[in-house]
């Protein structure tokens, strides 16, 4: 059920989302989960911090023209029992059949990413608000490069800190704002915020979230179709692979790029960021970047 602006009161149960299908100890092994499985905020953030750890944001099916569900069987399948990312889509709606099957009351939302700018962008990424312990909190397993690694309270000024890496949400009237210090060392200093996205407290469907993801594996001129995106948010690292182009940056402010060969990509797309790829997947990447 929802409360006063979408805000969750009770375990979503609603069909739609297939929740019940998820095999929760598959999950939770999955993702290397052993914490309390009672819906408290210790274990939304837990629950939240494994899988950021364990299943990468990647859109290597849509950069090679295969087709990606948002059924829950299907996401299952491939992000849990094939060991492989997904992208927003797949990611939070994974980890939200996850918290309704632990017990917690979740809303799911679409938002529009900023990058930095204020033009308005159609709704393509995902979000959930969570109640754990009388609050509400945002819960974000899906945005990958600095997405969030625990939960933040729904409340305009609130901070999460992991190690060295910090996030703000602002109220801007009816829009919520989620902002990491701005990269650009120098903006840093004079203390600039940068804005990842925005989102609104209006409950959105599956209906919504299949014309969304339909735009966002699809569209000519969308970022995840025609090239390999895979992102990882790390506790010391920032790790963002655009086709054959990996960069990491870190805390400081630094960063550094490295041009790789289409094979040790696919090594990269292993090693650095736990993907279990089949031989099959390996084959279709390195004929995808010899055709580029």
């Amino acid at each position: 059920m929802l409360g006063t602006y979408g805000l969750p009161t009770d375990v979503d149960a609603a069909p739609e989302w297939q929740s019940e299908l998820l095999d929760l100890d598959a999950y939770l092994a999955r993702i290397g989960y052993t914490g309390p499985r009672t819906p408290t905020v210790d274990t939304l953030h837990g629950v939240l911090r494994a899988h950021m750890g364990a299943i990468t944001f990647e859109n290597i099916d849509i950069a090679l023209g295969r087709p990606v569900s948002i059924d829950l069987a299907r996401i299952q399948d491939k992000l849990v029992r094939q060991g492989r990312g997904g992208y927003c889509y797949e990611n939070n709606l994974l980890f939200a059949a996850a918290l309704d099957r632990l017990g917690f009351p979740v809303t799911r939302l679409l938002a529009r990413i900023r990058q930095g700018e204020t033009r308005r962008r159609f709704r393509s990424h995902t979000v959930l608000l969570v109640r754990a312990d009388d609050r509400v909190w945002l819960a974000d397993a899906g945005y990958g490069y600095s997405g969030l690694m625990q939960a933040l309270p729904l409340e305009s000024g609130a901070r999460a800190e992991t190690g060295d890496w910090t996030w703000r949400l602002v109220a801007d009237g009816p829009d919520w704002i989620v902002q990491i210090p701005h990269e650009d060392p120098a903006a840093a200093a004079a203390g600039a915020w940068y804005d990842m996205y925005a989102f609104r407290q209006e409950p959105q469907y599956r209906i919504d979230f299949e014309a969304a993801h339909y735009l966002s594996s699809t569209k000519p001129g969308s970022p995840f179709v025609g090239q390999v995106i895979a992102q990882r948010q790390e506790e010391k690292q920032r790790l963002l692979l655009l086709d054959k182009q990996l960069e990491r940056r870190f805390p400081d402010g630094t960063a550094e790029v490295l041009r790789l060969s289409a094979a040790d990509t696919v090594q990269v797309l292993r090693d650095a960021f736990g993907i279990a790829l089949t031989d099959e997947d390996s084959r279709a990447l390195l004929q995808f970047f010899a055709a580029k």
